[in-house]
């Protein structure tokens, strides 16, 4: 009785908000497709039972770590990980409604060496990883940035050359005409699983996950532009073996949600300036199964329709 008493009080507290929020999803092995959690405060996620949008394209026909934004014509543009290994790209796709998707394609990211002449590259691209959207206001460009490695491109460390991954990438208006691939980032470190916050007018925040062996843990930078320069990388803010970093704002603070894999939950921490972090784990509800996605806000009429057509 309590529990459904907590569960009435949670919908009763977001009826009041125009607001809500969807967690893009997916289930290992990642070849089912794009999956879906809803939340009206945040804080506690709950699933649509269906399948959105199944995999066709790439080698290995999967989804994984799809990531999505809402433009300012109120399309939707989804992005994400079509291959394991092999891939020189990643999966395109957009849709009004979340329902019908249209223009599913494969973008070949990697083609050719961002470092030297424009030669293809395919046989020398380990991966290209988590695709990630921004919106860049300013611009009004699309941003996607993902991690690849290039074998024998960067100092290695303790890293093995076919993981030692850096940031790449490429800018669009429209999802037709792209820009070349340029670096994103080398912080000096294997890095993936890269998100864009905007804080203000030339303020904005990196979240990433330090990929090198002692670490495996998410850290923050900071810079001028979504494009860089990053700089002042922190300190790691979660426990090692942890990925996957999906931010939302909620009032006066940041939620960011990460895959702690180890332990085999998602957790949250919470800041208000990106320096000063807390573990609110205990305070987040996200079901199990689910794996790297983004946030999107959206209106609570959205989030109501795919409930009621996807109830139980």
């Amino acid at each position: 009785m309590r529990i459904c008493l907590s569960i009435a009080l949670l919908f009763l507290l977001g009826s009041c908000s125009r607001k809500a929020y969807l967690f893009t999803s997916f289930r290992e092995p990642a070849n089912e497709g794009l999956r879906m959690l809803y939340s009206y405060d945040g804080y506690h996620w709950e699933r649509l039972d269906t399948v959105l949008l199944r995999p066709s394209i790439g080698n290995d026909k999967i989804m994984r770590d799809p990531s999505m934004l809402q433009g300012p014509d109120g399309t939707f543009h989804l992005v994400w990980t079509t291959e394991w290994k092999g891939g020189n790209g990643f999966g395109y796709a957009k849709s009004k409604d979340l329902l019908h998707w249209e223009d599913v394609k494969y973008f070949p990211a990697m083609l050719f060496d961002p470092f030297g002449p424009k030669e293809p590259v395919k046989s020398n691209v380990v991966n290209v990883w988590a695709p990630e959207l921004f919106y860049d206001e300013e611009k009004q460009d699309y941003i996607i940035v993902w991690a690849s490695c290039l074998p024998g491109k960067f100092e290695r460390g303790l890293e093995e050359e076919n993981n030692n991954h850096r940031l790449y990438y490429a800018t669009t208006k429209d999802f037709i005409g792209f820009s070349e691939t340029k670096l994103f980032l080398d912080p000096g470190f294997s890095v993936i699983d890269a998100v864009i916050v905007k804080r203000g007018v030339r303020d904005y925040v990196l979240v990433l996950k330090d990929n090198t062996r002692p670490e495996r843990n998410i850290k923050v930078a900071f810079g001028e532009t979504p494009q860089g320069p990053w700089k002042n990388v922190s300190k790691p803010f979660s426990d090692k073996f942890t990925e996957g970093p999906a931010v939302v704002k909620l009032k006066e603070e940041w939620l960011i949600y990460y895959d702690s894999y180890q332990k085999k939950i998602y957790e949250a921490s919470a800041t208000k300036d990106f320096i000063h972090f807390e573990n609110v784990a205990g305070k987040v509800n996200v079901p199990e199964g689910h794996k790297h996605g983004t946030i999107v806000t959206v209106k609570k009429k959205m989030v109501n329709d795919l409930r009621k057509k996807f109830k139980k």
